[in-house]
């Protein structure tokens, strides 16, 4: 199995972009991890550069397809954040969101990780078969019967988290318990929540039921986010990763 993997990460309304996106590939493994800076807090986009650089670092030196492996990377990102708090006391308050992907292509498994309110979808024929659940108070809500789920898109307060890396007095991640058997064809989205907020789950199956390749559908969910968008709008970011037969596989970077 190999794959192709395309990378969106954009501004959208605001002066700096606190999301951050990266991936690591070796000849039988790839890791790739989005994070989002807090933007209530002065240094998200500092936090969320600080999260993909050493998560990274830790899945190259523990390269494997493992909850253990996607445990420590996150751990890392959050000791690195918590660090840079006490380095600069301007910093003491920055967060960020991160969600990590690890496959193991040679065993055609995948183990994935999160925490705070970026999200992992794996989709399978063009239909959402995974899916992460947001550590926010409005997701709790919703799985406590209190909210309908259309509120996690429509409250003002989807952005309240539970759980975020960069505190020091508590290192909360969800992490799937097994590695995940893939299959060639599935396909996995790690987004933030700009841009999930604005493309509803069936959208993102009808656009990529439509589309050719990988590009082409982080182009048709962007094109999403623009036309309901709105002049302050969020950044917004995304990775798509596609498991394709060898001879179909390219490995990409930026849209």
């Amino acid at each position: 199995m190999q794959l192709e993997i395309i990378v969106l990460s954009k501004a959208g309304g605001r002066e700096v972009n606190e999301d951050a996106c990266g991936f690591w590939s070796a000849p039988e493994a790839c890791f790739c991890v989005l994070s989002d800076g807090l933007g209530g807090h002065y240094g998200g986009d500092v936090a969320s550069k600080l999260a993909v650089q050493h998560t990274l670092d830790s899945f190259r030196a523990m390269p494997e397809c493992s909850s253990r492996a996607v445990e420590a990377a996150l751990q890392a990102g959050n000791l690195a954040i918590i660090r840079e708090q006490h380095r600069d006391a301007r910093l003491k308050q920055m967060r960020a969101t991160a969600v990590v992907l690890s496959i193991d292509t040679k065993l055609g498994v995948a183990v994935w990780g999160h925490v705070g309110d970026s999200r992992l979808y794996c989709f399978r024929e063009a239909r959402i078969i995974e899916q992460t659940r947001d550590h926010s108070v409005i997701q709790s809500m919703v799985d406590a019967g209190y909210l309908q789920p259309r509120e996690l898109r429509d409250s003002p307060n989807r952005s309240k988290l539970l759980a975020a890396l960069g505190n020091e007095e508590q290192f909360s991640v969800e992490i799937i318990p097994v590695a995940f058997p893939l299959m060639d064809g599935d396909i996995f989205l790690l987004c933030s929540d700009g841009l999930w907020e604005y493309v509803e789950e069936e959208d993102m199956e009808r656009m990529l039921k439509a589309a050719p390749s990988a590009s082409d559908w982080l182009k048709a969910l962007e094109n999403r986010v623009l036309e309901r968008g709105h002049k302050g709008q969020d950044n917004y970011s995304a990775i798509a990763v596609w498991c394709r037969d060898p001879d179909e596989a390219t490995l990409r970077g930026p849209v």
